[in-house]
């Protein structure tokens, strides 16, 4: 394998475009290139190619996280699967997500907070939004921590949400036989993730 090229990336400038054997390797920083004794024209040596390659899975894995975290959030977990399910290197993906924790750019405490923040404006309970972080990969204590922070700090109130829920969803079952209507809504109020006590309460006090 020959060394055909190495020119300035013009979308970035700290970065050298690759060329070997006539064909566009990868675009790498210079700072990584700098003591691989690269000449243009010259053989590149197994261990060099390798250290190349390791650079170019790297900086593969590094950019599709990037692109994945600009279309919305993530926890490391979950960012974790989705780069091994796109073939990235376990080395190189581990190494991407530890260069984005440090950046501030992957926080799993900061992704739970806002994410549970988001979804209580928009009524989802309290067990449900732990099991939804946990779905992604979040630990359970920071699930429960960041749900009770967010719930305080935005001033939700989980029995005034479960109280305006089921007298909405009540209107669409009306008509329904008295059973059917308060199961219905049990199972409803349930699965947006309220607990069973107040879930109860309410339910009962609509339906009595």
């Amino acid at each position: 394998m020959i060394l055909t090229g190495l020119a300035p990336d013009p979308r970035r400038p700290d970065y050298r475009v690759v060329e070997v054997d006539r064909g566009r390797f990868a675009s790498l920083p210079i700072a990584d290139l700098a003591d691989l004794g690269l000449q243009i024209g010259a053989e590149i040596a197994p261990l060099v190619y390798e250290r190349l390659q390791e650079l170019a899975d790297l900086e593969g894995a590094q950019l599709a996280a990037l692109r994945a975290l600009n279309r919305r959030a993530h926890a490391e977990r979950d960012l974790r699967r989705r780069l091994l399910q796109k073939q990235h290197p376990a080395r190189a993906v581990e190494t991407a997500l530890a260069r984005l924790r440090n950046a501030g750019l992957l926080d799993d405490t900061r992704f739970a907070f806002d994410y549970a923040a988001a979804k209580a404006r928009r009524g989802r309970g309290p067990a449900r939004l732990i099991r939804d972080l946990q779905a992604q990969g979040v630990d359970r204590r920071i699930a429960e921590d960041a749900v009770r922070r967010s719930l305080a700090i935005e001033g939700v109130d989980p029995a005034a949400t479960v109280r305006a829920l089921a007298e909405k969803r009540a209107q669409q079952l009306a008509g329904l036989p008295p059973m059917v209507k308060k199961r219905r809504l049990v199972a409803f109020l349930v699965r947006r993730g309220f607990s069973g006590s107040d879930v109860r309460s309410v339910v009962e006090a609509m339906t009595a």
